[in-house]
């Protein structure tokens, strides 16, 4: 699978940079689970990346107005997206091989290099210490940079081609991460030091990974079609079956209910699974072929997610269950 993903980044790189007035290649011709990221930002605003258009998007709970800025490297590919403590968006530019970050009130984009060549930065996360914490795919690295002085420092991976993916604070003052290749979920201090922990059911590509309100670290199992979680204090990990069979599982949010919230992309649905009882509830998105991606808390009580199917961002309330959708102009 890791050899999968490779060459998936490395068509990636060539089609976004290098070949896209040649061959008229261009990011909506390719398809990648990761396609758009979103979170809440420091402005109340829901902030998401679009690798498609090559842009950092943000739209408003209140109005559903959606607003982009062009990423100044073309072809960047951005990935992850997170709230920094200095009140800016981080975020990762995949085959820009750079972290960047947008001030909310101007639009304006800052970009940093990271030392590792093709490096395919992939995650994101503020974590306690104040830095920005990120996951290098292709690099087998974890990575931290700084939001006052912009230095980036690397830390390699025990295992190797572990593919590092999504990335989490934990209530336990580390990072958590999942090795979607590795079959682990791994968890870094902020002084580097790497612990590991195998996911029970083998090739189970574990993907986005959450904190949730109990206190754990909830992920989504892509091949296994299950939602598991970790516990920081012991490392152990409990899993639950979806009941919609291969499901496409993708993205996971902690809601304000309580539960945790994750799409399914192959299914259309957005489901929920109650912490305490493992109980697992689905909603079907109106609209077919929507391909929902990431999901995220809004300020207004809802549920946010992207989709890759349709250019579109929609919403779900936790009281009622009632999707809305809304347009993501040019893209």
């Amino acid at each position: 699978m890791f050899k999968k993903k490779l060459w998936i980044y490395c068509l990636i790189v060539v089609c976004l940079a290098v070949l896209p007035e040649l061959t008229g290649c261009n990011s909506k011709t390719l398809q990648d689970p990761r396609n758009f990221n979103i979170i809440t930002g420091p402005d109340g605003n829901l902030w998401f990346t679009d690798n498609r258009g090559n842009k950092i998007g943000e739209i408003s709970p209140a109005t559903g107005r959606v607003t982009e800025y062009i990423i100044p490297t073309k072809g960047c590919y951005p990935i992850g997206i997170a709230a920094g403590p200095d009140g800016n968006l981080w975020f990762t530019e995949s085959t820009g091989n750079k972290i960047a970050k947008i001030a909310p009130s101007s639009g304006k984009i800052t970009e940093y290099n990271i030392p590792t060549q093709m490096a395919a930065v992939d995650g994101i996360a503020a974590a306690p210490d104040g830095n920005l914490w990120f996951t290098e795919y292709l690099s087998n690295n974890i990575g931290s940079i700084s939001p006052a002085t912009g230095a980036v420092f690397e830390y390699g991976i025990p295992t190797g081609q572990c593919g590092p993916a999504s990335i989490a604070a934990g209530s336990d003052g580390n990072l958590w991460f999942a090795e979607f290749s590795g079959n682990n979920i791994g968890k870094i201090s902020t002084a580097g030091t790497i612990t590991e922990f195998a996911v029970p059911t083998s090739d189970s590509y574990p993907g986005a990974i959450v904190l949730g309100a109990d206190g754990n670290l909830w992920f989504v199992e892509q091949n296994s079609n299950k939602i598991a979680m970790i516990s920081p204090a012991t490392g152990k990990i409990t899993e639950y079956d979806v009941p919609t069979a291969a499901a496409g599982l993708l993205g996971i949010a902690a809601g304000p209910d309580g539960s945790l919230w994750f799409t399914e992309q192959n299914a259309d649905k957005i489901g929920k699974i109650s912490p305490s009882s493992g109980t697992v509830t689905e909603y079907v998105i109106p609209i077919a072929k929507v391909a929902p991606n990431e999901i995220a808390a809004g300020p207004d009580g809802n549920l946010w997610f992207s989709q890759t199917g349709v250019s579109k961002i929609g919403k779900i309330s936790p009281v009622t269950g009632k999707i809305t959708e809304y347009n993501i102009p040019n893209n």
